[in-house]
């Protein structure tokens, strides 16, 4: 929104090195260890006191959810309001870097990483699963005909993942991009508070936020390779290549995957994970495509369009619903459900904020909220359609099975029990074994890359040996997860981290929102200024120009009469 006359970004320092007054380092020490300190406290816990830490975590959940719950449900819906202020005001205006630069990304490879990166291994595992848990276990409180609790199904899972959680990413990803672009700032997320807190978040403020990031961000990519190595344990076990498998199963698959994932990272953004995220996109299309055309077609397409117009008609109440009145068992389900989403989504906010942000100089805010909250969200829409609803036409009209008789769901083999009903569907399922593990070490890749560039000062080629570091850590971090679970409740513990790694960044949040309106209010003042110091030039100009005219006239008119 600023002229060409005056833009904040001129005056500022080159993109991605650290901000005037900072030392450049291999890391950040006060960054840097304190959090890596408190990764290995908890990696060496829970390897050596399981069960304690089971308890611990679980506790701690249950005093968030008792007196919480309604604090995230509250949180994630002012902020989709938030972000589609900003994006449809005039604020919409502003660049993300000099005002004529042009995007760095092409509108393709843009999608494609900010996609997989935001939740790609998540729609895989959840993709069939949700839907199918909704219907045969609905949310306290939702009653109906079969007909009736199979759409409902796909509404609340539409809520789940459509508008809230893009909109959580637009306000850490919109505040980071426009400190690192606008201001060029280093990539970090201490800049998004320098207006609250101006040269202090050069010191320990500064460095208290970025370790609460980083902390965040590796709990909450762990909880997601957590998600997908369950998957792909239970892929293999389906395909027949291991047998019921367990916790050392999953111990070798993490480390297996986690190396493949140190592999990618080290290549950078512009080569690893521009390349994996093309070729997870290719190959997430080509399952959906599969699904949809060797499955109920016609009926997928207009449950896509029904399914979107009932998410939209319920939207405001489902965004308020915390199942007050269904008691301990609406607690429980939003714990499991709702309230494990949100904070899921904000411990991921740090991560996929600073990445999407990294790749988005040059697009307005604008453009960079359209992109990111409602593109996403259409294609998560039809994902869910695709799988979701092939699974529940099966239930209701079909040969069913993927619910059992007591009501249960496979929710980690969901995904396979759907394949194995449509043809060469044993084929197809190793290849979304395949799609699990490239969706894996994008996330693993991407998160490594985010959090050595916070612990690093904002350096935006990090040492290679820190980044090694990080990987290995997300690696662990996911290992002692499932190592704290109880037998046979991977899922829960993975769930519980979640929503307790997601409550202290949440504040950070809200700080965001803060500063950011403070920062578009003073652009937007300082573009009115200069817009009314130009036009009152134009107006002088024009007065002048009109007065000399007018001299030169009457003087021709005097020399006329003389």
């Amino acid at each position: 929104m600023a002229t060409p006359t005056e833009t904040p970004a001129e005056t500022a320092h080159e993109p991605g090195r650290p901000a005037p007054g900072r030392e450049t380092r291999s890391v950040a020490p006060a960054v840097f260890y304190p959090a890596a300190a408190v990764i290995a406290l908890f990696v060496v816990a829970t390897i050596v006191f399981p069960d304690p830490m089971s308890s611990g975590i679980s506790a701690v959940q249950s005093t968030i959810i008792g007196g919480f719950g309604w604090y995230y449900t509250l949180l994630v819906t002012g902020f989709v309001v938030f972000a589609l202020w900003l994006g449809f005001s005039h604020f919409g205006d502003i660049k993300l870097g000099p005002d004529e630069e042009k995007p760095e990304f092409g509108l393709g490879s843009w999608f494609a990483m900010l996609f997989a990166a935001g939740m790609g291994i998540g729609l895989v595992f959840w993709g069939v699963a949700e839907p199918l848990n909704h219907f045969a276990s609905p949310k306290p409180g939702v009653v109906g005909t079969p007909q009736e609790l199979a759409q409902q199904s796909l509404v609340q899972t539409f809520l789940h993942w459509g508008l809230h959680p893009w909109a959580i990413y637009v306000v850490v990803g919109l505040a980071v991009a426009y400190s690192i672009h606008r201001k060029n700032r280093s990539v970090s997320i201490r800049w998004a508070l320098e207006p609250l807190f101006g040269s202090r978040v050069k010191g320990w403020v500064g460095d208290v936020v970025d370790v609460i990031a980083i902390v965040g961000t590796l709990f909450g990519v762990a909880t997601s390779l957590g998600l997908g190595v369950l998957q792909i344990a239970s892929g293999l076990d389906f395909l027949g290549i291991v047998s019921d498998p367990g916790n050392l199963t999953l111990v070798v698959l993490i480390g297996g995957i986690t190396t493949l994932a140190i592999f990618s990272v080290v290549t950078g953004v512009k080569k690893g994970i521009k390349w994996l995220s093309n070729t997870n996109m290719g190959l997430a299309v080509a399952l959906l495509l599969f699904v949809v055309i060797t499955g109920p077609t016609l009926f997928l397409l207009r449950d896509f369009v029904q399914s979107i117009g009932l998410y939209f008609q319920n939207l405001f109440a489902l965004s308020f619903d915390t199942t007050a009145l269904q008691g301990a068992e609406g607690q429980a389900w939003q714990a499991s459900w709702a309230t494990f989403y949100w904070g899921w989504w904000i411990s991921w906010a740090p991560f996929v904020g600073v990445f999407i942000a990294r790749i988005s100089r040059g697009r307005s805010v604008r453009e960079f909220v359209v992109g990111v909250l409602a593109v996403p969200s259409l294609v998560t829409f039809l994902w869910f359609t695709a799988m979701g609803g092939t699974a529940l036409q099966r239930e209701l009209n079909g040969s069913g099975g993927l619910v059992g008789p007591d009501g249960s769901v496979d929710t980690d083999g969901a995904l396979f029990g759907l394949l194995e009903g449509l043809p060469a569907g044993s084929v197809v399922a190793f290849g979304a074994v395949i799609l699990i593990v490239l969706f894996f070490v994008t996330s693993s890749d991407s998160g490594s890359l985010v959090v050595d560039m916070l612990a690093s000062g904002g350096e935006t080629d990090p040492p290679v040996w820190s980044r090694v570091f990080w990987a290995a850590a997300e690696g662990l971090v996911a290992i002692g997860l499932l190592l704290a679970s109880t037998e046979g409740n991977a899922l829960s513990a993975l769930q519980t981290a979640a929503i307790v790694i997601a409550f202290p960044f949440s504040l950070v949040m809200l700080l965001m929102c803060v500063g950011l309106y403070r920062e578009f209010r003073l652009e937007r003042r300082t573009f009115l200024r200069i817009q009314r110091r130009q036009r009152r030039a134009e107006l002088t100009e024009h007065v002048s120009k009109h007065l000399a005219e007018s001299g030169l006239v009457h003087g021709a008119e005097r020399d006329d009469r003389s």
